[in-house]
């Protein structure tokens, strides 16, 4: 789960980007991916008992971008708004480091686990 959310938080990062590179781009919409809902629904669908039906590839199994086409910010027809953007960005390397952390600790664990409980 982790590694799929890692992989949301890169997909999310690349919208992000492209929004930013293509923000005087006449008629140029920008793009979002949406990952959180994908993360909670693959959350709440976790597998407590073999005999429970598997989700573990559904839920997460793909992000979608979207394209907003129902605002103009600019005259040409561009909806960037670059603080937006620069916020989604700040959001998205906060939700990014947290699951490193997160994975560098599930990391550290199994290092643990094979040295025996040693340091």
């Amino acid at each position: 789960m982790l590694e799929r959310s890692l992989d949301g938080t890169a997909l999310k990062q690349k919208a992000i980007s492209d929004n930013i590179a293509n923000i005087n781009t006449p008629n140029y919409k920008a793009k979002n991916v949406e990952f959180h809902s994908k993360l909670q629904e693959s959350l709440l669908a976790y597998r407590t008992e073999s005999r429970h039906l598997d989700f573990g590839s559904g839920p997460m199994s793909g992000y979608s971008v979207t394209t907003s086409n129902s605002t103009k910010i600019n005259n040409n027809g561009n909806n960037v708004d670059l603080d937006e953007q620069m916020s989604e960005l700040a959001k998205n390397q906060i939700m990014n480091q947290a699951l490193v952390q997160q994975l560098n600790g599930k990391f550290n664990s199994i290092q643990m686990v094979i040295k025996g409980g040693r340091a």
